[in-house]
């Protein structure tokens, strides 16, 4: 577990993709273990490789951890 696991909050304010280290964030892996899991294709997400790096979705994150799209920020409505 990392001490930087992020918040409900930052969770609802990710962009569409996160880094991997963020994304292991939400799940309270450190960076190492983050790379670790990536390595063992034990990470707990799909993941999508964007030239040499890996990004992940943030619907996969909410369906993971649970998270409905709509608990996200909404936008004011005119």
């Amino acid at each position: 577990m990392t001490k930087n696991a992020l918040t409900q909050q930052e969770l609802l304010a990710l962009p569409v993709t996160v880094d991997v280290v963020t994304a292991g964030r939400a799940f309270g892996i450190s960076r190492d273990g983050t790379y670790d899991l990536l390595r063992r294709d034990e990470f707990p997400v799909r993941t999508i490789r964007v030239g040499r790096s890996r990004r992940v979705p943030r619907a996969e994150l909410f369906r993971v951890l649970g998270i409905a799209e709509a608990d996200g920020p909404r936008e004011a409505s005119a």
